[in-house]
This record gives structure tokens, C-alpha cells and sequence, in this order.
């Protein structure tokens, strides 16, 4: 029985370090200054759950990972409560938020499966601008972003299984400048 609560504590670290990968990608100031996203809490928010999302689907492929899968949607979503709570958000109020925000990462989800399996950057650009992330007006802005997500699953889908089980990942380079992806 001991040995059940020390495996949970060890994938609980694990999902931990895996969501600190993911946040601190999406903090990565490149985002803000060079591809446009909007430095506020909803365009940190969208980032967050991007790179959730690609994480969690790299890990879906790898046999076993069920339970750290579910672990790193609960560190998501205590992070959502403790960032509305630090933002001023009611007690009354947080719950609801907070479910509107994990809903919001599973909606996210199949927009970014689908646009991924489609062909070119169309219909992923189109999801990008949709959610908030990419300007409408500002084409190569949005393809560089484009060009990031596809890099970041390819980067994803070569890192080794076990690293990322032990809570180990990398994403792609940000481009230096909106025109280096197309």
C-alpha cells in the first residue's frame, strides 16, 4: 500500500515538471514580442493550453502514461484556480471559471487535432486566430506561430518516451523573426 502512495507521489513530481515545461515555454517573452500573441491573461492562458495540448497528445502514445496524463490535467487545472484566485477572483466564482477553462482546453483540443491533420497551415493558422493567439490582420505573424506548433510536435514526437515519463521535455525553438516559418 505504501508503495501505491510513493508511485503517485513519483508521477505527481513527474506531471509537476512536465507542467513547469509547458509554463515555461509559454512565458517565453518571443511569443509576446515577436509573433504577437497578447501578453495578457487570456493569451497566457491560450499558450498554456496549447502546449498542454501538444504534450498530452505525445504522450497518448506512449503505453502506460494514462495515469500521468491525468495527472498533468489536475496540475492544469489547480493552476487555473490558484491564477484566478491570485487575479482577484471571487471564492464564489473560482469554481466555475475554473471548469470553464478546462472545458475550454478540451474544446481547444480537437480545434488543434484537426487542424493539425490537415494539410498546410490553413486551417491551424485559422485556429490560432480563433483562439486568440494570432492577429487576423498579421499573416506572417500567424504562419511563424503555425510554423511553431508544427515544430514543437515534431520536436515532441522525437524525444524519447522515458523522458518524457520522467518528466523530461523539450519544445521547438521559437523563430527569431515572423518570416523565418512559413
Amino acid at each position: 500500500m505504501l508503495a501505491a502512495f510513493r508511485t503517485r507521489a513519483a508521477l505527481r513530481r513527474k506531471a509537476g515538471e512536465l507542467y513547469g515545461a509547458i509554463v515555461t515555454q509559454a512565458r517565453r517573452p518571443d511569443f509576446y514580442g515577436v509573433l504577437g500573441v497578447p501578453d495578457t491573461p487570456s493569451g497566457r492562458y491560450e499558450l498554456v493550453v496549447l502546449h498542454l495540448y501538444l504534450l498530452l497528445e505525445r504522450l497518448r502514445k506512449e503505453a502506460g502514461s494514462e495515469p500521468l496524463q491525468q495527472l498533468l490535467i489536475e496540475v492544469f487545472v489547480a493552476d487555473m484556480d490558484d491564477s484566478m484566485r491570485e487575479l482577484g477572483t471571487g471564492d464564489v466564482v473560482v469554481g466555475k471559471k475554473v471548469r470553464k477553462a478546462a472545458a475550454g482546453f478540451y474544446e481547444r483540443s480537437s480545434d488543434y487535432r484537426a487542424a493539425l491533420a490537415a494539410d498546410g497551415n490553413g486551417a491551424l493558422q485559422g485556429v490560432l486566430v480563433q483562439h486568440g493567439l494570432a492577429g487576423k490582420d498579421d499573416r506572417a505573424e500567424t504562419g511563424a506561430l503555425a510554423g511553431y506548433v508544427r515544430a514543437a510536435a515534431s520536436e515532441l514526437a522525437r524525444q524519447e518516451g522515458g523522458s518524457l515519463t520522467e518528466g523530461r521535455a523539450v519544445f521547438a525553438a521559437l523563430p527569431e523573426f515572423p518570416g523565418e516559418w512559413p
